[in-house]
């Protein structure tokens, strides 16, 4: 039952979406879809409170209030979905929803703060003229307003589907938006596959320094083991991301997938590190990203203020000892997150992060950091990714795994990027639970597996220039099967018969001819 009403959810929402459709841009109209969806969920929620507790108070509506104001949101009446429906007719609809967002931001201060600063329902610029706008805010309203969008707990049955359908319509969104859904979403399949490497558990810290939707960050917290008694995972979950609206639908996004107290910040993770403590670089035992690839002028946080051109990389520019390592050049921030990522990691601390293959041979600045990092033992896995995986790019990635403190004296490496390593789509290729599972193994085993995986020792990876190329360490070249000359001849004769006997039938027609 649970599947049928989760895929009737999120039918239901993205029909929803044709309100906008052809009018507005799918990276901008997502945010305000996603935002009624968690209005509409709150209001629901607060419907049923409040009908339990007035059969349980007999109608006190003083005890009533009380026990409301203990619940995870505060919800004024005039916030309410249903408030906002019997309003959908009236000339400043847009003006109403915005009054009720900031209301119910500022009921919930601490868990909502900042959360609809970016989404204006009344802006002229994004929706248009007063009657456009209003006639697509109705529309959006009584969409919502469905038996199949009734998102009551005791309807819904099952914890997880309004989270499920979250994520549901981001991704959507993000196939839409092309290389723009890119910017806020990983494909869950790459999130499962980075969220099984690091192997998160109980208490620990997990941090993502370019989150997003928060997709990934899901992901990982869903892999901490939890009991059958006790179903809540214990981590405490911290993130950071530099677009406002996308920041906003990451922290939406926690609260619907019950992480109340994911610390989730605004702002450039390079120039301006949010998580502090003590005025360094917080520490955490899981650290994971999917970093913007390959960025350009990465560094424009550090510029002088009166001149922007003015920046001078080297190791001094950065407060918190990141680059003691090396500095990345201008033209590519990868390893600026790589670097800071850790700089992140705790001493028993793992990180996954996923990045264009180029990270692997680039030479010259990011050579000499890649050494710095192999010669430090941190890195423990290169693992090749399939072509076309990602929104808005068909460039194959590679997912680098590293600890602190590593034993080993090998690096794994592990081409999953064959035809029989994923699902070819349409648009998109996808990697199933098998090829997830099988990478999941060979790193857990640390493994060579014949034309799959090699695990090099650091000699040889200091024999190849620090060059992690994947082909040079694992060999995938499959043997041509053995030529069989004599059929080959066999064969050369019998067209050449062929040939005779058409050219002997070709001569009868034209001495018929007469020609």
């Amino acid at each position: 039952m649970g599947d049928t009403k989760q895929e009737t959810i999120n039918n239901a929402l993205w029909k929803a979406c044709d309100t906008f459709r052809g009018k507005i841009d799918s990276s901008i109209y997502k945010d305000y879809v996603l935002v009624i969806l968690f209005l509409k969920y709150l209001s629901d929620i607060h419907k049923e409170n409040l009908e339990e507790y007035r059969e349980k108070y007999d109608g006190d509506e003083t005890r009533i209030q009380r026990a409301l104001k203990r619940e995870r949101f505060v919800l004024d009446e005039e916030c309410t979905f249903d408030y906002l429906y019997s309003k959908r007719n009236e000339s400043d609809i847009g003006e109403t929803i915005n009054k009720a967002l900031m209301k119910l931001e500022e009921e919930n201060k601490t868990k909502l703060r900042g959360v609809f600063r970016n989404i204006d329902f009344n802006s002229e610029a994004i929706l248009g003229s007063t009657k456009d706008r209003n006639f697509m805010l109705k529309h959006l309203l009584e969409d919502f307003d469905s038996e199949e969008l009734d998102l009551r707990p005791s309807k819904l049955g099952k914890e997880d589907i309004i989270g499920n359908a979250y994520m549901y319509l981001v991704e959507r969104f993000a196939s839409d938006a092309g290389k723009k859904g890119g910017e806020f979403f990983t494909p869950s399949m790459v999130s499962e596959l980075l969220a099984r490497l690091v192997k998160p558990q109980e208490n620990d810290r997990i941090y993502d320094p370019t989150c997003g939707s928060g997709s990934l960050l899901i992901k990982v917290v869903d892999q901490v083991p939890s009991s059958e008694e006790n179903k809540s995972h214990k981590v405490a979950v911290y993130g950071q991301e530099r677009n406002g609206q996308t920041h906003s639908l990451c922290k939406l996004n926690m609260f619907l997938n019950s992480i109340d107290d994911a610390r989730i910040e605004w702002g450039d993770t390079i120039a301006n590190p949010k998580h502090l403590e003590d005025d360094k670089l917080m520490k955490f035992q899981v650290v994971v990203a999917n970093p913007p690839f390959s960025l350009k002028k990465w560094y424009m946080g550090f510029a002088d203020e009166k001149d922007s051109k003015k920046v001078k990389l080297d190791k001094s520019i950065d407060p918190y000892g990141r680059f003691e390592l090396g500095v990345p050049p201008k033209s590519r921030g990868d390893y600026a997150f790589i670097l800071h990522m850790i700089h992140s990691m705790a001493e028993d601390g793992r990180m996954a992060v996923v990045l264009p293959h180029g990270v692997l041979f680039r030479s010259r600045r990011e050579k000499k950091i890649r050494q710095r990092i192999i010669e430090e033992n941190l890195l423990d896995a290169v693992i090749g990714l399939p072509e076309n995986l990602f929104f808005g790019t068909g460039i194959p990635a590679c997912v680098l795994v590293m600890k602190k403190n590593r034993e080993r004296d090998e690096i794994l490496f592990v081409d999953a990027s064959g035809e029989d390593c994923y699902e070819d789509g349409t648009n998109q290729n996808k990697l199933r639970e098998e090829d997830i599972a099988k990478i999941v193994e060979t790193y857990e085993n640390y493994e060579t597996i014949d034309k799959y995986s090699y695990l090099a020792p650091l000699e040889e990876i200091e024999e190849n220039n620090y060059n992690l190329n994947i082909p040079r360490y694992v060999d995938t070249f499959e043997e041509p099967e053995p030529v069989d000359m004599d059929q080959v001849a066999n064969n050369i004769a019998e067209i050449k018969e062929e040939i005779e006997e058409v050219e002997e039938q070709m001569q009868k027609y034209i001495k018929e001819l007469g020609l």
